[in-house]
């Protein structure tokens, strides 16, 4: 399993304008645009740090798994996202190692990317995310 970088920390927040006020305006993080993912009812904005990234994260809807961890346990860090080669061959590895995997096949993730996760029981309590391919 070969990991090439951190590609985003996932950060859950009530509201992405209140949010920004401190990633972007007070820290001066370069802002990358926001995304719909209707799909995971989400909406994300993404800052750019060094050659990682924060990844903001508003539930759109109480569907949402991030509308269920803010009411759960407020708004803070939801996930880290791993950057991989191959997230097939990575998932597998995983899998065999004895992680748990959130997800069986990979899901489109934002930017053209394709991401799956792996259940933080097993991972230290870390809800990691494995992302293949470079956001678009």
């Amino acid at each position: 399993m070969a990991v090439g970088k951190i590609d985003h920390v996932g950060i859950a927040v009530q509201s992405l304008e209140e949010a920004l006020g401190l990633f972007r305006d007070a820290l001066g993080l370069s802002f990358q645009g926001t995304e719909e993912l209707p799909d995971r009812h989400l909406k994300v904005a993404f800052l750019q740090v060094g050659e990682s990234r924060f990844e903001l994260l508003e539930p759109t809807d109480p569907e949402s798994t991030v509308y269920k961890f803010l009411q759960k346990k407020g708004e803070g860090i939801h996930h880290v996202a791993l950057n991989v080669e191959n997230i097939e061959e990575s998932m597998k590895s995983l899998e065999q190692k004895g992680y748990t995997l959130l997800d069986k096949t990979p899901k489109p993730g934002s930017g053209g990317t394709r991401i799956a996760f792996v259940h933080p029981k097993s991972t230290n309590g870390v809800l990691l995310e494995l992302v293949e391919g470079h956001h678009e």
